[in-house]
């Protein structure tokens, strides 16, 4: 938590204040405000694609937000047949925490509730260590938890630096890596489109979301990617942490200040984690130019005056630097 702080450079030419549009679409002059997290990477494998999914839908379960769930989680990205550990079809599975004993916790129990349980499954470490003491990455128990269910016998077996624990299961054994990594990651990085429709702000969050996914080392974590409940820190409320964000409720325009431009109909977020500020700031680019069309008068961000995050992702910037 004592890293440096780092922004995005500001360049002010003639040039990047003019470039306000992306076609009919107003790029409001903001940032997304994005803060630090650490997470860890889950290689997750099964016989076929079918179990594969089902595995990963069970361990992604509800993990959209830290403000209440134990991890933001979401699949990264399918696996190569050279990429995978066993040579069976994977997947990356990218997880976020505000600590490493947070994320200590909650990985042990999803993997031996939600991908233990499935047929054929294995899990392996996406982050494994070098043999060599690392500043950036701790490591946490994962197998070396879940193998007390095989009550005894459970295996261990270290082929070469890495442990893994092959657990006896009813369709064979359960193989899972002893340990796992933990490195500092980049979290909360959006964007806020604004339609004049219900529909036309669906299909546009959409074109982000398919736009992002198969970008490496970021996640678009709540459901199907996308945030219909943006929050504000606080609340009118005592013991709330967070809340509805009026500023961009249209039903509520008129009873508080509005960030809407007069068209705006229906409002959607996307947020992206990332491995680190670079994959961050390469998904919200990405997820500009995909959001903007017909029906989307304006694209805007979240932040929380600059006091929350140390990340700050100018969206006109971010379209500057291409």
């Amino acid at each position: 938590m004592n890293s440096v702080v780092r922004r995005l450079p500001r360049p002010h030419s003639p040039a990047m204040m003019a470039r306000m549009n992306i076609g009919p679409t107003l790029i409001v002059d903001t940032f997304a405000e994005a803060f630090r997290m650490r997470y860890a990477r889950l290689i997750v494998s099964a016989i076929d694609d079918y179990w594969l999914d089902a595995a990963t839908r069970e361990l992604c379960g509800y993990g959209s937000s830290v403000i209440q769930c134990d991890a933001e989680i979401a699949v990264e990205r399918k696996l190569t047949p050279d990429e995978s550990p066993d040579g069976r079809p994977a997947a990356a599975v990218l997880a976020f925490g505000f600590s490493t004993e947070g994320l200590a916790k909650a990985l042990p129990k999803r993997v031996g509730q939600c991908v233990m349980t499935c047929p054929t499954t294995a899990v392996y470490d996406g982050l494994p260590a070098t043999g060599e003491p690392d500043e950036e990455q701790d490591r946490v128990p994962l197998g070396k938890h879940i193998r007390f269910f095989g009550d005894g016998f459970q295996k261990s077996k270290k082929p070469t630096t890495r442990r893994y624990w092959r657990i006896p299961v009813m369709d064979g054994e359960f193989v899972v890596e002893d340990t796992i990594g933990v490195q500092k990651g980049v979290a909360g990085g959006n964007i806020i489109l604004q339609g004049v429709s219900q529909r036309v702000a669906l299909d546009s969050a959409r074109r982000v979301v398919e736009a992002i996914a198969p970008m490496a080392n970021v996640i678009t974590p709540f459901p199907g990617g996308v945030v219909r409940s943006g929050s504000k820190v606080g609340s009118r409320y005592k013991g709330m942490i967070a809340s509805t964000n009026d500023a961009f409720c249209p039903t509520l325009r008129g009873r508080v200040e509005t960030e809407l431009v007069p068209e705006a109909q229906c409002v959607y977020e996307i947020v992206m984690n990332g491995t680190d500020e670079t994959a961050v700031a390469e998904a919200m680019r990405a997820s500009l130019h995909a959001a903007a069309g017909e029906g989307i008068p304006a694209i805007s961000a979240g932040n929380y005056g600059g006091k929350l995050g140390k990340f700050h992702f100018r969206l006109r910037e971010l379209l500057a630097e291409e």
